[in-house]
């Protein structure tokens, strides 16, 4: 039978089907089997040929015909699953079961009438139809949610299906026999086998398809109001100890993702000869493993809501050779895009850098692994890439958190100082220095050049530096500056009284500056250098004119520099406060989830107000020259009342607070001789400046040292939230061939068509 005979028949079986309200008999075999027997119909042309009115008027007009046709679809798989899916006619019939299924059921969890039919007992009146084998349902005493869900896990590990077929005694093994850890898809964590199973293209087809359908029933949240978040039972289930496949999915899933070469054999312009269809599977072993890795909301984290065995057996990896593995593939992917080549274009792009940052965001956070200095480059990359565009707001957010999240671990400050010696793609200055000096010249870049509504957070990168600075050895003179240009900024006048917490930005950059005197003095002469040489800035800090008249001054020349900025163009390396919500409101987390749209880069845009500013508060723990201030860092906190304004009071309330003992001392110690030096040797070249101020020291003439006071993230339920809403948002629109929520009534976050 040719491919457009195949289309026709089922074409006309799905008429058949959509245009009666008389219930089709489950017993009718040769109805039913019109819709998975024929050989030749693709997941695109069932999407094609089944069109999204048409489900909705089956599920309106006749609820008893989808219900059977899910049962039968689920019935089907099930068999299958338990016979091995030996013949090849058994196979064509599952992948046609899983095609509809994951066309359908999109549309079954879009109206709130039927999600609970997944999970509801079956009628008792289709138990007389489970004769001969071939009955509506799967087992009538599972739901049918289960069934499925325990079907696909089993096709999974599937030997001649899914996995490579095992041979004992010169015997094909099946599948009952067979524990689904011996089967494995690739080598690395929990599965050292040498060589490598054998790539068959079409075990990952098969593969890919079935992880489509997870997904798909893993997306009942997509059409829930924010605020009626609830537990998706698809997920806790195929995610707890009840799923005997959880252990070799997870390995399996993590271990193609992170063993995943896209260079191929390495020619020019390969990829446009060779399809890549690992690639295809990589991305959905991706999404199935970031859904599966997510936690229960905050509220239901007390309740009866079993174990995730996902995010268990991550946070419980720690042999090196696995983490290495993991974080290996991880910076391997995501270092992708840095690479040059003389030939224009002739190299492979990966498109999911954004799921791989919230891998590693994931692992950084269940596993508390803080060696991974080899993503720093890429993930600040994507900050300098996306800084400019508002469509890559969310990436940015990701890339901070995650910075924000390493930078409470000392070794990650210390390794910060390994010098930095690649050639990349990077619109900044050229300098020679560390990876602390790149991380410095792109947060300058992203605060002084980026988009405006970055300035939430302002908060979250100062807290990075603040949090790293005590163990920077030796910055260079570039990022020293853009240090300084910083503080320069955010102490104008203008700028700290135009919003109640931006004098924080302040106490932010003095806090760095009195790390790096205190602990990393001696190999830091360019930053005492440019101390110096705007020594003025202290001066004008400690003199900050607190009057009514100073500061009414001060808010006037704010308007005239936004009306003078608004009629002109370009950057500016002043920006004022960006627009806001108040996410402390209980409306504000249904505004922030709902602000989710398609970028025209295809990425997924959430608004950068999701997040808010990421804060810092002073719960104080810990002994010793060490301490730890333990905060929501990610927390939101509620934007400024439009009635706010600044008052000398105010002012006062904090200006005395400056920490700027540490930084006038120094001054007074050493601006007498630098200008000693250079009247007494009329020296007129900056060199020999930082060579005596690298042979100067300050021993005994300093305050006493302060404690180190390290911000840790701490998991909270806005950003736990916002993270939820931003992995589906990608999820969303990475499946878009076939597009499988496409035209349903999506209610997580606004989609905008354009």
């Amino acid at each position: 039978m040719g491919n457009g005979d195949s289309k026709l028949h089922f074409r006309k079986a799905v008429i058949q089907l959509t245009s009666t309200t008389q219930a089709v008999e489950a017993s009718d075999d040769v109805f039913w089997e019109q819709f998975w027997a024929e050989p030749s119909v693709s997941v695109q042309d069932i999407f094609a040929l089944v069109p999204a009115a048409e489900i909705r008027a089956l599920r309106e007009e006749s609820p008893s015909n989808l219900a059977t046709l899910c049962y039968k679809a689920v019935g089907k798989l099930s068999r299958a699953a338990g016979t091995g899916c030996r013949s090849e006619r058994e196979r064509v019939s599952v992948l046609n079961c899983v095609r509809l299924l994951t066309r359908v059921l999109p549309f079954v969890l879009e109206d709130a009438d039927w999600r609970g039919f997944m999970w509801a007992g079956l009628p008792a009146r289709k138990q007389r139809c489970r004769d001969d084998g071939d009955d509506a349902e799967p087992d009538g005493a599972r739901p049918l949610g289960e069934s499925l869900l325990v079907a696909v896990g089993d096709l999974l590990f599937c030997p001649g299906f899914t996995v490579q077929a095992r041979k004992r005694d010169g015997r094909e093994v099946g599948a009952d026999p067979v524990d689904s850890c011996e089967l494995i898809w690739e080598t690395g964590v929990g599965f050292s086998q040498s060589p490598p199973p054998p790539l068959n293209s079409s075990h990952d087809s098969n593969r890919t398809e079935l992880l489509k359908l997870l997904l798909t029933c893993f997306s009942e949240v997509l059409y829930l109001e924010p605020a009626r978040r609830s537990a998706d039972r698809c997920l806790l289930f195929f995610c707890s100890a009840a799923n005997r496949h959880t252990l070799p999915l997870f390995t399996s899933l993590l271990n193609v993702v992170c063993a995943y070469e896209p260079w191929g054999w390495g020619f020019p312009y390969e990829h446009l000869l060779l399809t890549d269809r690992r690639r295809l599977l990589v991305e959905q072993a991706l999404h199935v493993l970031l859904v599966a890795l997510e936690r229960p909301a905050v509220h239901e984290t007390h309740s009866s809501v079993p174990e995730n065995q996902f995010v268990n057996f991550l946070s419980r990896i720690h042999r090196e050779e696995d983490l290495g593995f993991i974080l290996k593939g991880v910076s391997r992917l995501l270092n992708k895009p840095l690479m040059q080549t003389y030939l224009p274009n002739s190299s492979k792009k990966i498109i999911f850098h954004q799921e791989l940052l919230i891998l590693l965001w994931k692992l950084c956070h269940f596993n508390k692994s803080s060696d991974v200095l080899d993503v720093l480059v890429p993930i600040l990359f994507f900050l300098n890439e996306a800084r400019a565009d508002p469509a890559g707001a969310d990436l940015v957010h990701m890339g901070v958190l995650i910075l924000l999240l390493l930078s409470g671990e000392r070794n990650f400050g210390v390794r910060l100082n390994k010098p930095f010696t690649l050639r990349i793609p990077l619109d900044v200055p050229v300098f020679s220095g560390t990876h602390a000096d790149l991380l410095l010249v792109i947060f300058h870049r992203m605060m002084t050049c980026g988009n405006q509504r970055l300035q939430p957070l302002f908060h979250c990168l100062l807290t990075v530096i603040v949090n790293v600075s005590p163990y920077l050895k030796t910055l260079s003179m570039v990022s020293a500056n853009k240090l300084v240009h910083l503080l320069e900024i955010f102490s104008q006048p203008w700028f700290l009284f135009s919003a109640p917490d931006n004098h924080r930005l302040v106490f932010f950059l003095l806090e760095v500056f009195n790390n790096i005197i205190q602990y990393q003095f001696d190999g830091n002469s360019n930053l005492v250098y440019s101390l110096i040489r705007r020594r003025s800035l202290f001066q004008r800090l400690a003199n900050l004119n607190a009057d009514p008249a100073a500061i009414h001054e001060a808010l006037l020349c704010k308007k005239k520099k936004k009306k003078k900025k608004s009629g002109g163009s370009g950057d500016s390396d002043e920006r004022p406060p960006g627009p806001r919500w108040d996410l402390m409101d209980p409306r504000g987390a249904q505004i922030a989830t709902e602000r989710c749209h398609v970028g025209h880069d295809g990425a997924a845009v959430l608004d950068a107000a999701a997040l808010g500013d990421i804060e810092c508060n002073s719960e104080r723990a810990g002994e010793g020259s060490t301490r730890t201030e333990s905060r929501a860092a990610g927390q939101l906190a509620p934007s400024p009342s439009s009635s706010w304004s600044a008052t000398q009071d105010w002012v006062l309330s904090w200006k005395s607070k400056l920490p700027l003992q540490t930084i006038m001392r120094l001054l007074q110690v050493l601006v007498p001789q630098v200008e000693k030096i250079c009247i007494d040797k009329a020296l007129t070249d900056e060199r020999e400046i930082l060579k005596f101020l690298q042979h100067g020291t300050l021993v005994g003439l300093l305050p006493v040292p302060h404690p180190i006071l390290i911000r840790k993230y701490q998991a909270n339920a806005v950003t736990a939230w916002w993270l939820h809403t931003y992995t589906w948002g990608v999820v969303y629109l990475r499946n878009l061939d076939p597009p499988i929520w496409y035209d349903t009534d999506i209610r997580l976050f606004e989609i905008q068509r354009t």
